[in-house]
């Protein structure tokens, strides 16, 4: 009976590092690269609201054109709605809220630019930041709502009830109106409308006017109030939203 010969058996550990040689041979060849994470990278802390404003690159408005001069979105957690509008008075002009800007009797009314944020989960304002006392009882004044001028940021309003985006993104919201047809502003994303700027970044919104030196940060349970440098800051406790 005829014997067939052995075959010789290439070692293991010589084949593997060929065909690890094989593989950056290939990578090298069509430039591609393999990333690997560094345990020990620590990311950068978030810019301050004004720098974050400063630096982040200017976004296409077109997209974000919701009527005549105004720019609205909502963030990719449909937590923050805004709009850089403008305002006569205490009149807004809102594209996701009704509104008596428009009303002939203000119209005499000085029209300045602003930027309008609301929240569907948000922090209550501190008591330092209480501008009206909501026709002499002082009840009433809630946060989710910050409004910037040019000279001015504010955090909170008078109002009873739920803010608009609350009412559609809350926990009992309906999830089907004005604001869920505004377009989406990426994380660092910034808009700009006659010298006001607002960005998508940090879990929240920035609003400033940077060269005044004025803005708001806007986040689930955190705010900051930017004047002039100087940075009021809240931490309080996100407050329980209420029904619809």
């Amino acid at each position: 009976m005829a014997v067939r010969p052995a075959v010789p058996v290439r070692p293991a550990e010589p084949l593997r590092l060929a065909l690890t040689l094989a593989a950056f041979g290939l990578l090298a060849a069509t430039g591609c690269s393999v990333t690997v994470p560094d345990p020990e990278y620590t990311p950068p802390p978030p810019l301050p609201a004004l720098e974050q404003l400063k630096q982040a690159p200017l976004s296409d408005a077109a997209g974000f054109a919701a009527e005549e001069d105004v720019l609205a979105f909502v963030t990719a957690d449909r937590n923050v709605v805004c709009a850089l509008t403008s305002a006569r008075g205490g009149h807004v002009n809102l594209p996701y809220e009704l509104n008596n800007f428009s009303d002939p009797a203000n119209r005499k009314l000085d029209t300045v630019p602003v930027a309008h944020c609301e929240l569907a989960v948000y922090p209550q304002p501190e008591a330092a930041d209480i501008r009206d006392n909501c026709a002499g009882t002082g009840l009433g004044y809630l946060g989710g709502v910050a409004l910037l001028t040019p000279a001015r940021a504010s955090y909170g309003e008078c109002r009873s009830g739920v803010t608009g985006m609350e009412a559609e993104y809350g926990p009992r919201g309906s999830r089907d109106g004005r604001i869920a047809r505004l377009p989406v502003l990426p994380d660092g994303g910034n808009l700009e409308r006659n010298g006001l700027r607002c960005s998508a970044y940090n879990d929240g919104v920035a609003c400033g006017n940077v060269s005044g030196g004025v803005a708001f940060f806007v986040s689930r349970n955190h705010y900051e109030l930017v004047a002039e440098g100087t940075k009021k800051a809240s931490t309080a406790p996100t407050r329980a939203s209420k029904s619809p």
